[in-house]
């Protein structure tokens, strides 16, 4: 069964190792195979990877895209050290994202990373707020007791200074 992608004029998509761009009016695609696939609303560059997040899911695209992956998961095991020790309560979404990765599921690790990233926005807010902790009702809240440590004290740490 083929994938359908609906493209708006301009949009771009990474398919495989390519780049494409839509021209001017919609189009809508049949994509049959196993080649890597990207919309642009999902594609992170170097420079748009501003938090510690993002640059774990730089890490995981690139690992989607790329048949170098060993380079890259040096990089990546290197980033998600750093951001469970800023941040321990982070480490159910990592563990989440490794397995991903190690089982060879790379589009379901960037969809893990992508909850990673709401995570850590959640905790940069309460930060910014000045918030004691995560109340139910937000992402990141239903964190495994013993999993990871209080949210509240991540504030000090320097991963919250990385706001890019």
């Amino acid at each position: 069964m083929a994938l359908k992608v609906e493209l708006k004029p301009g949009e771009r998509i990474i398919i495989g190792d390519s780049i494409i761009t839509n021209d001017n009016q919609r189009t809508r695609l049949f994509i049959e195979g196993k080649a890597p696939i990207l919309r642009e609303k999902d594609i992170l560059t170097p420079t748009t990877a501003n938090t510690p997040a993002k640059r774990v899911y730089l890490a995981v695209q690139l690992m989607y895209i790329s048949s170098e992956v060993d380079k890259i998961q040096e990089n990546y095991f290197t980033l998600v050290n750093d951001i469970v020790k800023a941040a321990p309560s982070t480490v159910p979404y990592v563990t989440r994202i490794s397995n991903s990765i190690i089982s060879g599921a790379f589009y379901k690790a960037l969809k893990e990373a992508r909850k990673l990233i709401e995570y850590e926005r959640t905790l940069i807010g309460h930060v910014q707020t000045g918030s004691p902790g995560l109340s139910e009702n937000e992402p990141g809240s239903s964190v495994p007791e013993g999993a990871g440590s209080d949210p509240s004290h991540e504030g000090s740490s320097p991963a919250s200074a990385d706001k890019g």
